[in-house]
């Protein structure tokens, strides 16, 4: 185990490694009752995207650990599976089975654009400083997604808000406004509880001290009745519903309807193209913001970019491992599987090598049997976790020359706008944006990447497209 995960030379353990699976685990395994509630809404069987959500998984997190050696686990992605829903088969009016097939699709696409390099150039072509930005911005990210699970935030409305009507009569409306909650429910004073247990191990030094958190705040939480069993179907029953699904992506209607009707090529194409950029840049962001600080991506990685073959570096095999990985998910009947932003809990717990990522697949396999005592964890047991993690990732922010307003409009898009707009690639999109901007007026555009470019066109590309249809 030590020659093959290299532990020593990462300087880490097999017990730290074990702490570490189980850190990012926890912190995300609620994908695994999420995306089957999320999916059931177009009509696909929950027991089938459950089994489904979990293989996914697996495969996935198997080859990031087992090839590329880093401490990432994949799974059906958060905001992916909300666009699969409620924008390409409730609002655009496709099926979920050519959903399915639009989700293949993408991930073909993800393998050529990894295996001709094009990712791995997009990394180099990013400036340092924005680089720092959305490492730094993945960190806020990641503590905005553990106070919003653990309850804190409340959206009150905001009467100070106003709409101009098509007449060009403004009216007063209300729009949500964030709040903090009222601290008088048990899941709330639980999460808090968690928090502040975190915060002394932490301090305190104890080893394994995000993963013990998690089980005494669950455990904590039983006599309350915030930890309880869930409900849901059966590992048979699931098996039973896994045909509906499997290769659905490839039937009529799928991928052989896909592209039947002339007229709606072209919005099938901008739906893979969206799918497409925002798991890409998912990934990507979450490489940059976990990895640089952390030194799992060395500049050795870096250097290997500029490699025209092979896959020499572990950058090379983790973005391969992520781009098969969607292909594979929607192969079984789920939406893009991409690398977890929530890996970020267990590198924060010492996490380096691929063994935290076996570790993780192996909990994921294992929870095929064991819903009901997996979904017993709760939210304010897992939250605590993300907000530290994330407040351990904000150092990155020290090193952007805030006073210099050249960099710091562009790392402000990267980094914070990320999560005011709960998107990492948006914040991406945002930052390249603002960074030619600011480039331009400045009489540097030939200081701007080709790459670079290229990416900011189809970025504000995509927001048009989105914005018309």
């Amino acid at each position: 185990m030590e020659k093959f995960f290299k532990l020593k030379e990462n300087g880490s353990n097999v017990q730290t490694e074990i702490l570490a699976g189980f850190t990012t685990f926890f912190a995300m395994a609620y994908i695994i009752m999420v995306n089957p509630g999320m999916l059931h809404q177009t009509g696909m069987p929950w027991g089938a995207v459950f089994l489904s959500t979990i293989i996914a998984s697996v495969i996935g997190t198997l080859v990031m650990g087992l090839v590329a050696n880093v401490p990432y686990a994949l799974a059906p992605g958060m905001g992916l599976n909300a666009f699969f829903v409620f924008t390409v088969v409730f609002n655009l009016g496709f099926k979920w089975q050519e959903a399915l097939a639009m989700v293949f699709v993408c991930g073909l696409v993800n393998i050529f654009i990894t295996v001709t390099k094009i990712r791995k150039l997009i990394i180099k072509a990013i400036p340092e400083s924005l680089q720092t930005a959305i490492g730094g911005g993945i960190g806020i990210f990641i503590a905005y997604i553990g106070i919003k699970n653990a309850g804190l935030l409340t959206f009150t409305s905001d009467p100070g808000t106003y709409n101009q009507l098509d007449s060009g009569t403004v009216v007063a409306s209300s729009a949500a406004v964030p709040a903090l909650s009222y601290m008088n429910t048990p899941a709330i004073l639980l999460a808090i509880f968690g928090l502040i247990l975190m915060t002394i191990l932490l301090v305190k030094k104890v080893k394994g001290a995000i993963i013990i958190g998690i089980v005494v705040t669950a455990l904590a939480g039983i006599p309350f009745g915030v930890t309880k069993m869930g409900e849901t179907v059966s590992f048979a029953q699931a098996w039973n519903q896994l045909p509906q699904t499997f290769g659905a992506a490839f039937g009529n209607p799928g991928l052989l309807s896909l592209f039947r009707d002339p007229a709606k090529i072209p919005l099938v194409l901008i739906t893979i193209f969206s799918f497409s950029l925002s798991d890409t840049f998912d990934t990507i962001g979450t490489f940059i913001g976990t990895g640089r600080k952390t030194g799992i991506f060395s500049l050795e990685d870096e250097h290997a970019l500029e490699s025209s073959s092979g896959f020499k570096s572990k950058m090379d095999k983790a973005l391969f491992a992520d781009s098969i990985a969607t292909s594979i998910g929607a192969v079984l009947g789920t939406s893009n599987t991409t690398t977890y932003v929530e890996s970020a809990a267990g590198i924060g717990a010492g996490g380096r090598t691929g063994l935290t990522s076996v570790v993780v697949a192996i909990l994921f396999a294992v929870s095929a049997f064991l819903a009901p005592v997996l979904s017993a964890v709760p939210n304010a047991a897992t939250a605590p976790a993300l907000i530290i993690v994330g407040i351990m990732m904000l150092s990155a922010f020290k090193d952007i020359k805030w006073d210099d307003i050249d960099v710091a409009i562009p790392a402000f898009f990267a980094g914070i706008f990320m999560a005011i707009c709960y998107s990492i690639s948006y914040g991406i999109a945002t930052g390249f944006i603002f960074y030619c901007i600011v480039k331009v007026v400045r009489g540097e555009a030939r200081e701007i990447n080709p790459i670079l470019w290229i990416a900011t066109i189809l970025f504000i590309l995509n927001f048009v497209l989105m914005a018309i249809i």
